[in-house]
């Protein structure tokens, strides 16, 4: 069963403002830290709004240069559950490495105020881009994703609300670590 774009942007929502909750309450050594050679929360919430800024800006691209560049589905879009599943395949049980634009720099706790804004006006914006579109539009317009290859703005709107879940059980495990 596919979300219609109320339910879509409710969880894109949800979710983001769990992380950005999250995020707001770590203190500037929590936010920093990456002693375990993984990214640090800061990192992990610049990681998602690098991954955001390209769903943005494809959704505010007129409709006859996305079929022009990306061309239209031939299927249906796939549920929140089967994409979720797909992309777990695609993992294989291995770590998903970033492609080098969606990778973070090192970042220190003096820019998290102005990473939390930038973090909280893209999915804003993006929740805005959803109600613009037609609802069918979401399951005809396609956009590639560096893992699972074209996918369905429906299905990558999921992916967005999988992305920043995923994210947040990291952030999580920062926190009890460092705690």
């Amino acid at each position: 069963m596919s979300w219609n774009k109320s339910e879509i942007n409710q969880e894109l929502n949800k979710h983001h403002q769990e992380f950005d909750v999250l995020i707001d309450q770590l203190a500037p050594e929590v936010f920093e830290d990456n002693s375990a050679g993984k990214w640090s929360a800061g990192q992990l919430q610049q990681h998602i709004i690098l991954s955001l800024k390209p769903i943005v800006l494809a959704m505010r691209l007129p409709k006859f240069l996305l079929r022009y560049q990306f061309g239209l589905t031939n299927r249906p879009s796939r549920s929140y559950d089967e994409l979720v599943a797909r992309y777990q395949k695609a993992l294989d049980g291995r770590a998903a490495v970033a492609p080098k634009r969606f990778t973070p720099k090192p970042i220190g706790s003096e820019v998290k105020q102005q990473q939390t804004i930038r973090f909280n006006k893209l999915i804003n914006r993006l929740m805005k881009l959803v109600n613009r579109w037609e609802e069918d539009d979401l399951d005809l317009y396609v956009i590639p994703h560096p893992l699972m290859g074209r996918l369905t703005f429906r299905e990558i709107l999921y992916f967005t609300i999988y992305h920043v879940q995923h994210h947040k059980k990291q952030v999580d495990v920062i926190t009890k670590k460092v705690k």
